[in-house]
């Protein structure tokens, strides 16, 4: 999922904003297995048989740890499974991926059984110069059994936005210059790694899978290519090209990416950090992450 532009969260005032005291947080018991892992590295189209129980598994793969186990009946219209805590219908069905922040404090060994804590950390609903909307964050805790305190810590902000009354326009003339970085590596993301990716984190957010549901009732051009996807790819990129493993990202979505059309992943150093950026199939910077580094 991805948030629209930054011009969409121009604030014009604030509606009521419910506070995140009292909300019960959802507890599951998971298992990293080695089977799990080694199909999140068959997708990325590496060898299955070099994932090891016991070994760590690779910091930004933790998605397959956090899948909502929403019965389908309770599926919103969109498809979406939910954000792992309850929430109220606000009125407002469409559902985008704003940003992420991650903080890697331990190893997940392959194997291990993990505690999720999921919770809501803010609900707050305001209006814009574009109508309603509400910006949700729910914070995810991972904890390894038997420790007290957490080995990953996940906050996810999501918009939740009004329906769009008629099918949005693409700006085909916006291409911009080429991208110039320290690093570069160029990809394609096509309908069979978006569906792998939904499978594996069990994501049935129609405009990942569903064509028609995107360009028809979400306006987009086609399917749009999931907000976790686009940093699991960042971050394979910070692993295998750049050989750094990170203590902590901070991403901002800021212009969807649609399945088809190649993405340009690029890398500079920025003090003693680095910082990664995923540009669209016209050099329109979509994706902005600060890395921070052991």
């Amino acid at each position: 999922m991805y948030a629209l532009d930054n011009s969409s969260m121009n604030q014009t005032s604030t509606l009521n904003a419910p506070p995140a005291e009292g909300t019960q947080a959802l507890v599951r018991q998971e298992i990293c297995s080695v089977a799990v892992v080694r199909r999140v590295a068959a997708m990325l189209d590496l060898e299955p048989d070099a994932i090891a129980e016991g070994d760590a598994m690779p910091r930004g793969w933790q998605f397959v740890l956090m899948g909502a186990d929403t019965r389908r009946s309770a599926l919103r219209a969109d498809g979406f499974p939910g954000l792992g805590v309850a929430m109220p219908d606000l009125g407002l069905p469409r559902l985008l991926l704003g940003g992420r922040t991650v903080s890697y404090l331990k190893d997940i060994p392959i194997g291990s059984r993990v505690a999720r804590s999921s919770a809501m950390e803010s609900l707050k609903r305001k209006t814009t110069e574009s109508g309603p909307m509400a910006i949700a964050a729910i914070v995810h805790e991972l904890r390894l059994a038997g420790d007290a305190a957490p080995a990953l810590v996940e906050t996810q902000t999501y918009l939740l936005l009004p329906a769009r009354n008629a099918p949005a326009i693409e700006d085909v003339s916006s291409r911009q210059a080429e991208v110039s970085a320290e690093r570069t590596r160029n990809v394609v993301p096509d309908e069979t790694l978006l569906f792998q990716y939904s499978a594996l984190g069990f994501n049935s957010h129609k405009i990942h899978i569903d064509r028609s549901h995107a360009r028809r009732v979400e306006g987009f051009p086609d399917l749009v290519v999931n907000g976790g996807l686009a940093t699991l790819l960042l971050t394979e990129f910070l692993r295998q090209d750049l050989g750094l493993v990170p203590s902590g990202i901070k991403v901002r979505h800021l212009t969807p990416l649609y399945c088809g059309r190649p993405i340009t992943l690029a890398a500079d150093r920025l003090g003693g950090n680095w910082q990664l950026k995923a540009y669209d199939h016209r050099n329109v910077l979509a994706v902005d992450m600060e890395v921070h580094t052991q």
